[in-house]
């Protein structure tokens, strides 16, 4: 019995964590990052001294939480970065960050805050941006992203991709879709104006005319 106890506490600690980490992704995915921890908490069913014994702070919680999406975002920018053509690279950086970041309206805005006490979350978004500009700057050499874009202008993206609201995470996907393309024509040195993926009724649109 004695042998087996530290077992059991260990598996129990794990159970918790993986309960506060699912609960947080859903809190800070549908609400955003203000939600306070004691709501974390009970939403995972464990009390706030459990929750903050695994995570100190909320920081520590949304870099945990967000960790695989931080990894699927590097490796986004890393499959553009080694296209051969920079535009074409551009172009599948933008499309699936988006995507990525229409799944989580947490991850918006886990990456665009500021926490440099958390350096896997201060890392990857340096990494990320240094990688971006890069790319960008191969695109302009090639002639095809205009000459005046700057990499705020990504940055504003994300900002309002962040505000695309469906009635499901489905619905925000094909959305943020659209939107990607639009803005990858907005972009184009040269837009060749590509007919454009399918549009999505959004919560704020108006009724459609009979």
């Amino acid at each position: 019995m004695t042998d087996r106890l530290p077992h059991t506490l260990r598996s129990d600690a794990r159970d918790n964590r993986e309960r506060i980490l699912d609960a947080a992704r859903a809190l800070f995915s549908t609400d955003g990052l203000d939600v306070p921890m004691r709501e974390v908490a009970r939403h995972a069913e464990v009390g706030p001294a459990t929750l903050y014994r695994r995570f100190p702070t909320k920081q520590m919680l949304v870099a945990e939480a967000f960790a695989d999406q931080l990894n699927a975002c590097r490796a986004i920018v890393d499959e553009g970065c080694a296209d051969p053509d920079p535009w074409r690279g551009l172009c599948l950086v933008i499309e699936r960050i988006c995507e990525l970041h229409a799944r989580d309206r947490g991850f918006t805005e886990a990456f665009l805050s500021s926490y440099p006490e958390v350096k896997d979350v201060a890392a990857g978004r340096e990494y990320t941006v240094k990688a971006v500009a890069d790319l960008a700057q191969r695109a302009k050499e090639a002639g095809r992203l205009r000459s005046d874009f700057v990499l705020d202008d990504l940055i504003l993206v994300l900002m309002a991709n962040k505000g695309i609201r469906a009635t499901s995470t489905a619905g925000q996907i094909k959305a943020s879709r659209r939107f990607a393309a639009l803005v990858i024509q907005a972009f184009e040195a040269c837009p060749q104006h590509a007919p454009l993926p399918p549009a999505e009724r959004l919560a704020s649109a108006a009724p459609e005319s009979a």
